[in-house]
Order: C-alpha cells, then structure tokens, then sequence
C-alpha cells in the first residue's frame, strides 16, 4: 500500500487477528485433543465470523486507500495456494479449496474497476450478491468445479471456505465505507491513542496480519503439543 497508514484501521484488523487466533485455538483443541468444544455452532462460530467480517471489510476499506490492490492481490492469492498445497499434503481429503485469503486474493483484483462506482451502487450490489449468495447459491449443485462462486457439490468439503457469493457483498461494504468515511485519506480518530502499549500492540498485529495469519497455526500446534503433548 502506498497511502500513509490510518492507525484505526490497523487496530481494527489487529483485533480481528486476536479473535482468529483465538477461534483456532478453539479449533486445534476440538479436532486435535478432542476437546469438548463446538466451533461449527453457537458462539464459538460466531466469533470466527466476526473476524473473517472484520478482515473483509477492512480489505474492502484498505483497498480505497492505495494503489497497488492489484499487486497486493497477487501475492495474497499466490500465499492462498501455498496454503492450498500445503494442507492438501497434510489431508488430501479435506483442505483449504477456497478459503480467505484465495477470496481476499480475488476481490482485490476487481478494486481498480470496482471501487470507481458511486456508493449507491456499491450498496444495491452488495445487497444483491449477500441475498443472491444466501438463498440461489445456497444449494448443492453436480457440478464440482463452482465452488469459488458459491455453488457446492454434494461431495464439496474445505477445511476453509469463503465463496465470492454472498461475501463479495461483505467486502463491497468495505469499499462503500472507505469511500465514505476515508474519502481524504486520512484518519478521523485521536493519534495519540495508538501511543498506549495495549493500543500500540494491537495495531502492530494489524499492520503486519498477512505473516501473522500464514505462521501462527503452526506456532499454535507447537505450543499446544508442549503443554499437552499428542
């Protein structure tokens, strides 16, 4: 990115990868010490969706602010599909197919022609997409290779799954809300709050949340098996 970084949004995000952090390890105990704990439900699941929520629309926001969206989507789709060989190595039988960071990957590349309509459009398509994306792409269909739209086959699985329909609509909001609110490039909130240590902490882990996603899985694991052992 080549704009002068706005520190509430870097702080944002940083709260966004402290609730993904958390959601993994909550997933880490239940499919590998056999926790009692259910992330597929109830509130665990919600809070992994917050953070994947908050991500997007920050992607979304971030993506008004700078140049390079194209470049920068590049190289998150290029590390999506590492993360792609490197749990299919893991378990060819459920992987990452199309996860986050493959949709980030994608919806960065159509900012340059996207992010040019005015707000209101921004918001009939992001609302046709979200309602198009909850009830006509959510249906098993045979075909196997529609996944990244939204269409599933029966046999689907992805051990991360973020179709462009409905959460394109999500990152749409994004851009709607960087163009409203960040219209100047600049930051609308008090400077001086990102000297606190707790504030300055979390904004570190926003500005630097690529790294952070690809290797605090593995760091994760390794922790979990020195406390609890396989």
């Amino acid at each position: 990115m080549t704009y002068q970084r706005i520190w509430e949004i870097d702080f944002v995000r940083g709260i966004a990868i402290i609730l993904m952090i958390i959601f993994h390890f909550i997933v880490d105990l239940k499919d590998f010490y056999s926790y009692p704990l259910d992330y597929l439900n109830g509130f665990w699941y919600l809070e992994g969706k917050l953070s994947a929520i908050l991500f997007i629309l920050l992607c979304g926001v971030s993506a008004t602010l700078g140049k390079n969206s194209i470049k920068h989507g590049i190289t998150i789709f290029i590390w999506a599909m590492v993360l792609t060989v490197i749990t299919y190595l893991y378990n060819e039988n459920n992987y990452i197919r199309f996860g986050i960071l493959h949709f980030l990957g994608i919806s960065l590349l159509s900012v340059h022609f996207i992010r040019q309509l005015p707000s209101y459009w921004l918001m009939i398509l992001s609302l046709a997409i979200l309602v198009i994306g909850n009830t006509i792409f959510n249906q098993y269909i045979t075909n196997p290779y529609l996944f990244p739209i939204g269409l599933k086959s029966y046999t689907f699985v992805s051990m991360d799954y973020y179709p462009l329909f409905p959460w394109y609509g999500v990152f749409l909001v994004g851009i709607m809300f960087g163009q409203v609110f960040y219209g100047n490039k600049r930051s609308f909130s008090a400077s001086q709050l990102c000297s606190f240590p707790p504030f300055k902490l979390i904004t570190y882990l926003g500005k630097h949340s690529l790294p952070i996603y690809l290797v605090h899985q593995p760091i994760l694991l390794f922790f979990l098996y020195l406390f609890l052992g396989k």
